[in-house]
């Protein structure tokens, strides 16, 4: 895909990767499956190979509830109430697909993360809590993507409709170069690609970033 307007056409070189939500709970056969997002699983773990390889920056963004549903949007609350079992602290559910990390053996700090601090992966790859939709809603997101010099934003995860396209506008609301990578995301509809088009972001295939970061 052709990305040349001056303002918005992505920078790879600095650039960094953002999964949103790729949770065992919201795979198939979790206690909440999302439609598509096992089936773009393999796509979003080669972009999160590709940039390990690269050495570019990965920060997967994830949600934990409270088992009383305290901390979870107010129409999510009363099914955790009810006993509902979503992505709960240090539960496997919690935990990010195996092939989205660098090692699958990977156990997540429950408490670090609740407590907003990000915990790290990998020389350039970090997990972050988010407490609602939007990644950089009461979150460090923007503050180390600042302190890596991040221009552009590479965009794959789990249910478009909710938390991708809120934190693609709430970056673009920041001034990031932003890409959806359109094979490594569920949920995604004509509509909402057109939207997406219209506020600057490019549509891109995994193959199409394989291309650009591979020369990094």
């Amino acid at each position: 895909m052709k990305l040349t307007k001056p303002y918005t056409a992505p920078e790879f070189e600095k650039s960094a990767l953002i999964t949103i939500d790729v949770q065992c709970d919201f795979l198939d056969g979790g206690s909440c499956p999302i439609g598509g997002t096992s089936a773009a699983l393999p796509e979003m773990a080669r972009l999160a190979r590709l940039y390990r390889q690269a050495a570019r920056p990965i920060i997967h963004m994830i949600r934990i509830y409270q088992p009383d549903g305290s901390n979870a949007e107010l129409c999510r609350r009363e099914a955790l109430e009810q006993g509902g079992q979503i992505v709960l602290p240090s539960s496997p559910g919690m935990a990010p697909a195996a092939a989205l990390l660098p090692e699958a053996e990977v156990r997540l700090d429950a408490e670090l993360l609740l407590s907003g601090e990000p915990q790290t992966l990998g020389p350039s790859e970090w997990v972050l809590f988010k407490p609602r939709w939007g990644a950089f809603f009461r979150t460090k997101l923007q503050a180390m993507l600042e302190s890596l010099d991040i221009s552009t934003l590479i965009f794959a995860g789990c249910n478009f409709p909710n938390c991708p396209r809120t934190s693609i506008y709430e970056a673009s609301e920041r001034d990031f170069r932003l890409v959806l990578v359109q094979d490594a995301i569920s949920g995604l509809y004509e509509r909402g690609r057109e939207e997406l088009m219209n506020i600057g972001v490019g549509l891109m295939t995994a193959e199409e970033i394989a291309e650009r970061v591979s020369k990094l």
